[in-house]
């Protein structure tokens, strides 16, 4: 999963740059000011770090970073889930505007900052030059512990806030127990008084249809026996009328061959007509204009319209108001539930202190591995008899994070005793104890690429080549990555690559622009950089004897 090659352009003051890296130890050099962190920061944008419209260079549009590394077989399930093909390579690309919009893209598929974020924790693992900072950071400091322990937290954090909600669902009722009852005794009663109505969805459309029938019937019977009476009359009836006519035409039809058609339409009317005699019939058969029972309807209808009329609600409203009141009734009854949320919090404790108590016993097994690699790292740093301790202190509450917090001490020199990292150790020696720490934990890590920006600030002498061989010898079974200002850590390099500033002109005229530019160093450009970090800008016969003698030397012990 090594980085095969990155390719930048209008990224910062970078116009336009292919590089291509290889495996082993490579450091980064140059002079202040060239940009040496720009391909650390066009790295971290490619895997999702956050997108800024001021890393578009001056005057162009959008800038535009892509890398590729080395097939992940670790990725290729998440690849196939995420809908990425899974190549020879992983190409990650990545695009901000002048707005500050931003694409991504994995394999040539879009992808999500987010995606590349993924992506990016499993391939590399990159320690920045403020890296000491962290070390008297609570936080921090218990993050390196558990990342060493290979724990996921994750599980306690969700069992934390679960214990958190039920501790708070059963405060918010034992202190709302009084005003729960109010409200539950309003409740009760209102259910009450509607229960008794017992009232039914549709119910009420059913209501006035009936009433309205039964309340208009006598007018409906006078209208049935009116109809009746147009119909068979045996004087004016139209029965009789439309037989007459039908008689008529059917004596004729044989003079003219259009009556027949018609005194069969004549024919049908008859039929039909005496269909809807006999129908009114049956319904006068039927209909009565029974007072009990437009009385019960009447009382039926009044009951609705009082409760209706009470509650502000359309009277075909009330099957569902019942029913709300019944769920709400229900909530309050669960809310006002002691036993059961007590017993629902005193679960969830139990789930949070399983899941702390399986953290600390990792945690308690990583600690003491932890202080003694970082203390046997120490040895060549400058800090020969100095020791490294993590402490596990337990704390009077649980908290978010576990039982215990997590103290780094160390003790500067043989026979002193720890003491909390923050309060005894100086500028330089938090940085040499940062970058032992990064050393213990990236031998551990699954990124297969680990970049230090300049982790080696505040150290010299004898103990900048010893960094330069710890990184080195990460270098053997890693890709490592290094951007430096020390000519004993660029010496213990297998590659190095050099940053440069140069003016550039677009055109006669042209204002010029700074652009910076990365390229790889052979043997005699090797010589010439490291004696320019010995010696400053002039370069002198002494300085460039005394590159070829670092060189020289550490060449047999960086072989790979």
């Amino acid at each position: 999963m090594a980085l095969r090659r990155i390719a930048l352009r209008d990224f910062v003051i970078v116009h336009a740059l292919e590089l291509d890296f290889s495996t082993g130890f490579s450091v980064l050099t140059g002079e202040t000011g060239a940009g040496k962190s720009i391909l650390i920061d066009a790295l971290q944008l490619a895997l999702g770090s956050r997108a800024d419209a001021g890393s578009v260079r001056e005057g162009a549009e959008r800038l535009d970073v892509s890398v590729e590394f080395d097939a992940a077989p670790a990725l290729a399930s998440w690849l196939d889930e995420g809908g990425f093909e899974a190549n020879e390579a992983l190409l990650l690309r990545r695009t901000v505007d002048l707005q500050g919009r931003s694409r991504g893209w994995i394999n040539g598929a879009p992808a999500t900052a987010a995606q590349l974020r993924t992506v990016g924790d499993l391939l590399l693992d990159i320690h920045g030059q403020h890296a000491w900072q962290s070390l008297t950071r609570p936080d921090a400091v218990r993050g390196l512990l558990d990342a060493y322990a290979d724990v996921n937290t994750r599980a306690l954090e969700a069992s934390w806030h679960g214990w958190r909600q039920a501790l708070t669902a059963l405060d918010v009722a034992r202190s709302a127990q009084d005003s729960l009852q109010r409200e539950r005794e309003r409740l009760q009663w209102q259910l009450g008084e509607v229960s008794k109505l017992a009232p039914v969805e549709g119910e009420w459309q059913e209501l006035s249809a009936n009433h309205s029938r039964i309340s208009n019937a006598q007018a409906l019977i006078e209208a049935a026996e009116g109809a009746i009476a147009a119909l068979e009359d045996d004087d004016a009836g139209a029965l009789s009328a439309l037989a007459r006519a039908v008689a008529l035409l059917q004596d004729t039809e044989h003079m003219e061959a259009e009556f027949k058609a018609i005194g069969e339409v004549l024919a049908s009317s008859v039929a039909q007509a005496a269909d809807a005699a006999h129908s009114l019939h049956g319904y006068l058969r039927h209909t009565d204009t029974d007072p009990q029972r437009l009385a019960e309807l009447d009382s039926r209808m009044g009951l609705w319209m009082s409760l209706a009329r009470r509650y502000k609600r359309p009277p075909a409203e009330l099957p569902a108001l019942l029913t709300g009141w019944q769920f709400e009734l229900k909530a309050l009854d669960a809310q006002g539930d002691l036993d059961a949320l007590d017993r629902a919090e005193q679960a969830a404790k139990q789930g949070y202190l399983r899941d702390a108590k399986a953290l600390s016993k990792a945690r308690k097994q990583a600690a003491p591995r932890l202080s003694e690699s970082v203390t046997r790292a120490m040895q060549g740093l400058g800090m020969q008899g100095g020791r490294f301790e993590v402490e596990l202190q337990p704390l009077d509450q649980p908290g978010r994070a576990g039982l215990e917090e997590v103290i780094f001490l160390v003790a500067g020199h043989p026979g002193s005793t720890p003491r909390p990292i923050g309060k005894v150790a100086s500028g330089g020696e938090l940085s040499r104890i940062a970058l032992a720490i990064a050393v213990t934990t990236s031998e551990l890590g699954a990124a297969q690429t680990l970049i230090f920006d300049e982790v080696d600030a505040g150290v010299g002498g004898a103990v900048a080549e010893t960094v330069g061989r710890l990184m080195a010898q990460l270098g053997r079974s890693r890709q490592v990555l290094a951007v430096t200002h020390l000519p004993q850590v660029a010496a213990c390099a297998d590659h190095h690559l050099l940053v440069a500033k140069r003016q550039t002109r677009s055109g006669k005229g042209a204002a010029a622009r700074t652009e910076s530019t990365v390229a790889p160093l052979d043997a005699a450009g090797r010589t010439q950089e490291v004696a320019r970090m010995l010696g400053g800008e002039r370069v002198s016969q002494t300085s460039l004897a005394h590159a070829r003698e670092m060189l020289e030397k550490q060449a047999p012990a960086t072989a790979p």
